[in-house]
């Protein structure tokens, strides 16, 4: 009985099974065909739509960019080098100034004081030297008397004439005499010396009395006055103001020292270009050159300072500004580029999907290179002309057909319906199928 029972439900369930299968294919109507292809995404044989870019050829800039301080090129301290009131200043502050310019006037009297005093001394010294050049020459005549007289006494006493005490007597005046020819030569030679300090006196009284001046040492521009007319100044103590050297100015800026080499390689063709721009809202670029590399890497962030020198002919950049620096190492000429997006990565590497002429789709294995803005330089794998895939990459496969009309509706909407399990050609065929 319990057979009979079981037989029974079997082909129960069996009838219910088959009764459905037929209602659901009678349902489906002509459009339920194919349901199998809809799961893929695509449909019934529909064109995945996609963005497509064509790959060009063109020369490629190589750039680092980094974040760069601007400097001025020199900046000067004024300081006064004498001591004294301050009496006159022939700028306001701010000003440009050119080198030699006068900037400000200490007082002058106590210095032309001191240049006349040692003006007097020299005109002293020359007659102290003329007066020993003269005894010199008393003297060096007498001693030359003194010495031919010795000789005839001498001659004298030899015949028996005069006697040997005189003769004697007579050559020890000579002998003194010559002494005091060569004390005169040493009058002389401090005279001399004397005669040199006090020009060298009224040179130093003549240059501290040129202080009195303070004159621009360079071009620039003036920075805040920090004395006041009337007060005293101390030499080498009080600084007046600074200025600043802002043609051409310093750029300084850091990249990775993993980059130091290919620098360093590329500074032996040429002086390597460096672009600028100041961070503001109307910055304009501007064009500079590499002219320092440090010689030693920041161990604790690992990057090296760099310095580029720019003209700033317009004076537009500032010093303390901060701007977008761009180190440019070299151009690569007729490089093979397309969009970053283009390139996917997959299992065995990076790839793109090249857009045949009979719209279906080649996925190929390139080597990308250098990466330039929102590009991609390709070393291997395509050629120029050839179209590839920026957008959609994800519906596709090797082999897909493809369409670049975003407003199709066969791929797309075949697609979802094909997810819903409905099977159907179009989505209004699947909801008839429920």
């Amino acid at each position: 009985m319990k057979r009979v029972l079981l037989f029974s439900s079997l082909c129960l369930a069996a009838g219910l099974a088959t009764a459905s299968c037929g209602s659901n294919t009678s349902a489906a109507g002509p459009g339920g065909g194919g349901g199998g292809r809809g799961g893929r995404g695509r449909g019934d044989g529909g064109l995945a739509p996609v963005v497509t870019a064509k790959v060009s050829e063109k020369d490629v800039p190589v750039d680092i960019a980094s974040i760069g301080n601007v400097e001025a090129y020199t900046s000067i301290s004024v300081r006064a080098q004498i001591t004294g009131q301050l009496e006159q200043v022939f700028f306001r502050e701010g000003d440009f100034v050119k080198k030699g310019d006068e900037l400000f006037r200490i007082d002058r009297r106590p210095y032309e004081a001191a240049l006349a005093q040692a003006q007097a001394n020299n005109v002293r010294d020359k007659a102290l030297m003329a007066q020993a050049e003269a005894q010199l020459a008393r003297d060096a005549a007498n001693a030359e008397y003194m010495q031919l007289t010795a000789e005839r006494q001498s001659q004298l006493q030899q015949r028996g004439i005069i006697s040997k005490d005189t003769a004697e007597q007579v050559r020890s005046q000579a002998d003194s005499t010559a002494a005091l020819v060569k004390a005169d030569k040493a009058n002389v030679e401090s005279a001399k010396a004397q005669l040199d300090a006090g020009l060298a006196a009224v040179d130093t009284a003549r240059v501290q009395l040129s202080y009195t001046s303070i004159k621009s040492p360079i071009d620039g521009r003036t920075g805040m006055l920090s004395v006041k007319i009337g007060n005293l100044v101390t030499a080498n103590n009080t600084e007046l103001m600074t200025i600043a050297q802002v043609q051409p100015v310093l750029v300084t800026f850091t990249i990775p020292a993993v980059h130091l080499q290919t620098v360093k390689g590329h500074m032996g063709d040429k002086q390597l270009q460096v672009t600028a721009t100041p961070q503001e809202t109307d910055a304009v670029a501007s064009n500079g050159r590499l002219t320092f590399v440090d010689n030693a890497v920041d161990m604790t962030t690992d990057t090296i300072k760099l310095k580029a020198t720019f003209d700033n002919p317009d004076r537009r950049m500032w010093p303390g500004q901060f701007a977008r620096v761009s180190l440019r190492l070299t151009t690569i000429p007729h490089a093979v580029v397309v969009p970053t997006q283009a390139v996917q990565t997959g299992q065995d590497g990076q790839y793109v999907f090249v857009v045949k002429a009979d719209q279906t789709v080649e996925q190929r294995t390139i080597t990308p290179g250098q990466h330039v803005d929102n590009d991609t330089v390709i070393e291997k794998g395509l050629q120029p002309g050839e179209v590839v895939v920026t957008e959609g990459q994800l519906r596709l496969e090797a082999g897909s057909k493809v369409t670049t009309d975003l407003n199709a509706t066969g791929g797309g909407a075949r697609g979802r319906g094909g997810r819903g399990g409905s099977g159907g050609g179009t989505g209004g065929s699947g909801r008839r199928g429920q």
